[in-house]
């Protein structure tokens, strides 16, 4: 099991890779935000492979659900801010 852990972390983080290009040269700041979001989806996933391993997926996929809500409102609000700045919503 703690191989099967160890595959699925170094998967987790190939996939966080491309975000985290993204995120660093983005060419807009819609460009790193939306990078941000796949990067904060990512973690919840992680966090369930967690819960298998230590066999308390309940408690695991409760704390990823409120995660997966925070990172939706936290993208949606810096996005929001972002346009208002910039003048785009005008």
């Amino acid at each position: 099991m703690i191989q099967l852990f160890g595959i699925v972390a170094l998967m987790v983080l190939g996939l966080t890779a491309p975000f985290i290009a993204r995120a660093i040269r983005g060419p807009t700041v819609f460009d790193r935000v939306v990078a941000l979001n796949g990067m904060g989806t990512l973690l919840p996933v992680f966090m369930i492979v967690v819960g298998l391993v230590y066999g308390r997926v309940d408690m695991f996929v409760d704390i990823a659900l409120a995660m997966f809500l925070l990172n939706l409102f936290t993208t949606l609000l810096i996005a929001r801010y972002v346009r208002d700045k910039a003048g785009f919503g005008k």
